[in-house]
């Protein structure tokens, strides 16, 4: 398995948006349209979630504004990693695999938790190494394909056009 940065992600000189950052910037969208007075199937289409979200969304704004639909800062244990830190995992993952003295340009999540060790000196599980990728970093899982290295596509299509019918049963 391998991991990258999502295709949407990919060339673009901004940090994606992590999931928390997405939804809170849906919610803040609703809220414009709900001062438009736009209806709640307008606005669900419109940030694309389900109207049930846009209803409750609309009774917490009705009761607390709009500062009732902003992010909260996170309970629990705070992350290992801070902004700085993963952005400088970040800029070491986009260097590639084999810059860090991988044989294949591939990350799994153990090499990965080998470069964040490296850059940062935080030993991650590899539970955390998932969020870090997935969560914080916008990357996705990607399965390369797998092909034979002597695979002649031109003989194969051969093979499908004279000899696969001279031998198929049947029509």
């Amino acid at each position: 398995m391998a991991y990258q940065p999502s295709p949407s992600t990919a060339g673009s000189t901004l940090p994606p948006l992590s999931r928390p950052q997405l939804a809170e910037a849906r919610r803040v969208r609703a809220v414009e349209l709900f001062e438009e007075g736009v209806s709640n199937a307008e606005i669900a289409t419109a940030v694309g979630v389900c109207a049930e979200s846009v209803r409750r969304w609309r009774r917490v704004w009705e009761e607390g504004g709009a500062s009732a639909l902003r992010r909260r800062a996170a309970t629990g244990r705070p992350p290992k990693l801070d902004d700085s830190e993963a952005e400088r995992v970040r800029a070491a993952l986009e260097q590639g695999a084999q810059v860090h003295g991988f044989e294949a340009d591939l990350w799994t999540l153990e090499r990965v938790g080998m470069v964040v060790e490296r850059v940062t000196g935080v030993s991650l599980s590899r539970a955390s190494v998932w969020r870090l990728l997935t969560g914080r970093l916008g990357w996705s899982l990607q399965r390369p394909e797998r092909r034979a290295v002597e695979r002649d596509e031109s003989e194969i299509a051969r093979w499908i056009a004279h000899e696969w019918p001279r031998i198929k049963k049947g029509p």
